[in-house]
């Protein structure tokens, strides 16, 4: 990877979501890099903030429904990297608040100058989804007002096996995996550290990323297959079970329609192969595991007695 340019070298790249899954891993990617970064974080006491300090982060507060407290953590820096925050709620996500914060983040990084940004967004998929909506306005409105922008849209996170999410589904319980997806398709995931990879790659070359997006994928087992290769890596029987229309509907809205989404095949669609010429090192499922999943999901399973 192309190193850190000297006209860069006292000029951090902003990184916001940076206490998250995505944000962390590129703070620790860019840190690695040798980078100088600034991570925007609410709460500069909370024990996540801490960790990127302890790591070398310079931590500066910010919120993105204050957009005054966005600019101060932008002034002098060299980049941006940002995720769109969450605005979940019982009736689905929060479509015209999720574009506003992002509107709110690209008029700051624009007022201070900023002219490179890469944005994470979420893949997409052979059709328009609810949920995709306030990321689309958002990455329109980066190409709009920005002269560098690149656009990252990851696929399902490999580290989702760890945990059950807010929805009730991800994770393992009871030595079943739970989702919507069919058993028997392929199922594109992807690796935290992958996506950090490649925003350190165009924050490398912002010219060869520059107006780019990118779908990001690094492996497609389907749910069978990946059930079976955790079994394998642990030591421990796990099986896949899809949730029928009638539970993903009881998830909420969101979830049933992106259940009937992937019975249509209309799934997502990452070229791995193109993106491994672009960052040969790009982890497969198998890779995951052996360097840091089969491990997690074994801690994480020994607490539930029913496995």
């Amino acid at each position: 990877m192309t190193a850190v340019t000297q006209n860069n070298a006292d000029r951090p790249i902003l990184v916001t979501g940076a206490t998250g899954k995505q944000g962390g891993a590129t703070v620790r990617r860019l840190l690695a890099e040798g980078w100088p970064v600034r991570a925007l974080v609410r709460d500069t006491t909370a024990p996540a903030a801490a960790a990127l300090a302890a790591a070398g982060a310079r931590l500066v507060r910010g919120d993105f429904d204050d957009p005054a407290s966005l600019r101060p953590a932008l002034d002098g820096a060299a980049a941006l990297f940002g995720i769109p925050p969450l605005t979940d709620g019982p009736a689905g996500r929060g479509t015209d608040l999720e574009a506003a914060r992002g509107r709110a983040l690209i008029d700051a990084a624009a007022a201070a100058g900023i002219e490179q940004v890469v944005f994470s967004t979420v893949a997409s998929a052979s059709a328009t989804s609810r949920g995709s909506a306030g990321k689309a306005l958002i990455e329109e409105y980066l190409h709009d007002n920005i002269a560098l922008p690149t656009v990252l849209r990851p696929v399902r996170f490999m580290t989702n096996y760890l945990g059950v999410g807010r929805t009730g589904i991800e994770g393992i319980s009871g030595g079943v995996h739970r989702h919507l997806f069919p058993p028997h398709e392929p199922m594109q995931i992807i690796a935290l550290e992958d996506i950090a990879e490649f925003a350190a790659l165009a924050f490398a070359d912002p010219a060869r990323y520059a107006g780019r997006t990118l779908e990001l994928a690094g492996d497609q087992p389907t749910p069978v297959e990946a059930a079976a290769a955790i079994s394998e890596a642990i030591g421990v029987p796990v099986r896949y079970e899809r949730l029928t229309e009638d539970e993903a509907a009881a998830v909420g809205p969101q979830a049933a329609e992106a259940r009937k989404r992937w019975e249509a095949g209309q799934g997502w669609h990452a070229d791995i192969e193109a993106l491994r010429v672009i960052h040969p090192g790009l982890r497969t499922f198998a890779d995951w595991l052996a360097e840091s999943g089969a491990a997690a999901l074994r801690a994480g399973l020994g607490a539930d007695q029913s496995v």
